[in-house]
Formats: structure tokens, sequence, C-alpha cells
């Protein structure tokens, strides 16, 4: 299915396209994409996988660099992937060997991309009085962050600020954990969780915090309106300031001796109970 040639190959399925071949893990490329992938690199995302460089194409977003393994460029999701990227990618093809250094993930995928950032939309994002704002703080676990991204756009959340110490929610984990949800839904972030909060309330939003006990039942909460949701981390939760500063607390029940919910599951639940209120 492919053409060799001196450095290069052709596919004969992409005739236009000249794909520079990559064999060693020496090639400054390579160097790139590693960068990439530990978040060392500002204004960009890693992109592994035929599902999130699709869903990178179907959000508008600006590809920069694709690099697709040599024994996967027939397969029908990177050949449609590489049909609709524009003239000015640049487009390699790399050796497992290669995949293996420029993927993250522990079993090489097909194809790895670096793209643009999504815009920090917070006009969209605190549009309209159905504002859902899932403020996220603390959440140090990459793919709970994304997981609660996820939730977020299937439950019609209007957006996720990662505040405080919070994992990047652009890191390849995190964009892996949210299956694509990061790329489209508006994210913030906000190294102040005080400062997100204040933000919150200054666009309108009722603050309602999420609390281990003595808060209300999600049923018995008002989530109408704008509102922006507090979610803390499974350990610490949510700090002291930051449900002294909520208009409301919510609890969702347990039964003992658990203690403590996934932070991405205590978002779901709350967010559909958002949902059910509204509709």
């Amino acid at each position: 299915s492919v053409t060799p040639r001196i450095g290069f190959i052709v596919p004969q399925c992409y005739p236009s396209i000249r794909l520079q071949t990559i064999t060693t893990r020496r090639n400054p490329l390579v160097a790139r994409f590693r960068d990439m992938a530990r978040g060392d690199a500002d204004g960009g995302l890693l992109l592994d996988g035929a599902h999130l460089v699709g869903d990178a194409l179907g959000a508008g977003l600006r590809i920069r660099q694709v690099i697709a393994s040599a024994g996967a460029l027939d397969r029908p999701d990177i050949r449609a992937i590489l049909e609709a990227l524009g003239d000015d990618v640049e487009v390699s093809a790399a050796t497992s060997m290669v995949m293996d250094a420029v993927s993250p993930v522990r079993s090489a995928s097909g194809i790895v991309a670096i793209a643009d950032r999504p815009a920090n939309n917070a006009e969209r994002m605190y549009a309209g009085a159905g504002t859902l704002v899932v403020v996220a703080v603390d959440v140090q676990d990459p793919g709970n962050l994304g997981a609660i991204v996820r939730v977020a756009e299937a439950g019609g959340a209007t957006g996720v600020v990662a505040a405080g110490i919070s994992a990047n929610p652009f890191s390849w984990k995190a964009l892996r954990g949210s299956m694509g949800s990061s790329l489209r839904v508006p994210i913030a972030v906000d190294r102040d969780a005080g400062a997100a909060i204040s933000e919150a309330r200054r666009r309108g939003c009722r603050i309602v915090a999420t609390v281990p006990r003595g808060g209300d039942p999600p049923a018995g909460a008002d989530l109408r309106g704008p509102v922006a949701l507090l979610i803390g981390s499974e350990g610490a939760g949510i700090s002291t300031d930051a449900i002294e500063a909520a208009d409301a607390r919510v609890t969702i029940p347990m039964r003992a001796p658990v203690e403590s919910l996934n932070a991405a599951v205590a978002a779901a639940l709350l967010i559909y109970e958002a949902r059910r209120q509204r509709t």
C-alpha cells in the first residue's frame, strides 16, 4: 500500500501527500512530541489516537503536526484524518520504535498529533440563565479531571474550571479521560481557587459546595438558575475557605463506612440532579 523512496514514503491512496519517514528517536520532532507529553511546551495539546485527533478536527482546532505509524496508514480512520488535514499541516510517518517514543500510552496508537488549545471562552461558559459551571477544586488526578469534563458535557453543564492545584485539563491523560469533551466544552484554569469562586459569583452564579456531611441532599438543594458547583478532591475535599464562601452546601448520602466518592462520580450525580430540576 506504500511506495518506498529515499527518506520518504508516499502512500498510493494519498498521492498529494509527501510523508517524511522518521526512523530514529533522535529526530528533533520526537523530542518536541515528548516535551508536549510532559507539559513542557505551552499553547499546544498532545492528541494520542485517532479518536482524539478526529475530535480535534471536528472541533475546528488547528492541527500543527502529525506523526502516523507507517504500518497503520491504510487504516480507514487514519486515512480519513490524513485526507481531512490542510496543506499547511506537517505530516510524518514513523517506525513502530519511534511511535513508542512519541506516544505516551503504554501501547502506542497509530497516530499522534500536536494541536492548538481551544480558546478560553468564558463568555460562552457563563452565558444565559441556564449557566451550570463545574469548578474542580484541587482535583489532582488528570484522569478524574478529564472524566469530570466528560460528564459535564454529557449532562449539559456549560463549562468547567480547573481551580487551585487541579491537574492540567489539557494534559494528555486528562484529554484521554475526557474522551474528547475537553476539545468542545469551555474550560478555564485558575490556580487561585478563591479567585475562581469570586469570578463565578461576579458572573451571577450561586456557589454550591459539595461537603461530606451536613449539607442538603441533592434533591433538596436548589440547583436551578446560574450555579457554580464546587467539586473537591476525594482526599482533602474542598477547603474550609471555599466552603465558607459558598451560598449553599450539598451532601451526597453514603452508607458507612464509605466517606467519599470518586470526584467524577460525585460530579455526575449532582450535574444530573441539576439537569433533572431544570427540565
